[in-house]
């Protein structure tokens, strides 16, 4: 997808409805006050040797780069929020509201932007090694804990 896609999806993000609902697939995540959606992957498996990780690993990046240039360009600059801490957070029991618990686990920080009275939130998520990089982007109305 290209970065005008991208933020035609934000955009699309930004205006919709919430579900009441925890809903959830592959590439979506939504509740009451926010909604998560996958923008970009790697592959899932490379060969063997690791072939292909490298440069889909800087193609992500370099679109995550450009999306959140061009909501710099219309937001200002953004909120980096390191999300590290909500993990430890959440292992000394305390409740991490979601989107953010979500967050927490796929990713070190996001960049944020005010938008009204939303959130916009872009940032590279990753499970695991083995896993692909996905860009995401997500729309909340849950102030970051």
């Amino acid at each position: 997808m290209t970065t005008a896609e991208h933020l035609d999806t934000i955009d699309r993000l930004r205006a919709g409805e919430f579900p009441t609902g925890r809903e959830g697939d592959p590439g979506h995540s939504a509740g009451p006050g926010h909604r998560l959606v996958l923008l970009g992957r790697t592959r899932d498996l490379w060969d063997d040797d690791g072939s292909g990780r490298d440069e889909e690993a800087e193609q992500i990046d370099a679109e995550y780069g450009a999306l959140t240039q061009a909501l710099t360009d219309r937001w200002g600059e953004p909120q980096v929020f390191a999300v590290g801490s909500l993990l430890d957070r959440a292992f000394a029991g305390e409740e991490i509201p979601q989107p953010w618990d979500e967050v927490s686990h796929t990713t070190d920080h996001v960049h944020l932007w005010r938008v009204g009275e939303r959130w916009v939130v872009v940032y590279v998520a990753r499970w695991e090694a083995e896993f692909p990089y996905l860009l995401m982007a997500g729309v909340t109305v849950v102030d970051p804990p």
